[in-house]
């Protein structure tokens, strides 16, 4: 999405987290909030906006039902709190290219491989502050 500020043109960058621990959730936001600092401070006119769901039936109810993605990338986990997957998520409609896996179990990251996600983070849940860094660092490769 774009939006005029003072005549410059702001690129706002949406962002998909399908994930469900809060600590990793706080971790990967509090990351972005210090890129968006940075592109304030750079004067990168852009920001980020974050969208989060923590259930599978939000995608399978929600997201796959939509016509169009909206969304600039998308924050993969595996599990949810339903003890459901996250994996249901259409991927003819949600571009393998625009989806980092981050599921801290190796086998979950390598089915999402196996179709076509290439880009993969994965979770260690003792070095949390590592994977937000590891996070960031993909994020800001997709977005230049």
């Amino acid at each position: 999405m774009l939006v005029i500020v003072n005549q410059y043109i702001m690129k706002t960058i949406r962002i998909l987290i399908l994930e469900d621990d809060l600590k990793t959730l706080s971790v990967i936001m509090d990351r972005l909030f210090d890129l968006e600092e940075e592109f304030y401070k750079n004067k990168i006119m852009k920001d980020i906006a974050v969208t989060i769901f923590s259930e599978y039936t939000e995608v399978e109810e929600y997201l796959n039902k939509r016509e169009t993605n909206t969304f600039d990338l998308i924050l993969l986990d595996k599990d949810c709190k339903l003890t459901g997957s996250f994996h249901c998520l259409d991927l003819d409609k949600f571009e393998p290219n625009k989806i980092i896996a981050i599921s801290s179990m190796p086998n979950y990251n390598q089915e999402l491989e196996n179709k076509g996600i290439k880009r993969i983070c994965r979770k260690d849940f003792s070095k949390l502050n590592e994977f937000g860094d590891a996070i960031i660092k993909e994020i800001v490769k997709m977005i230049n």
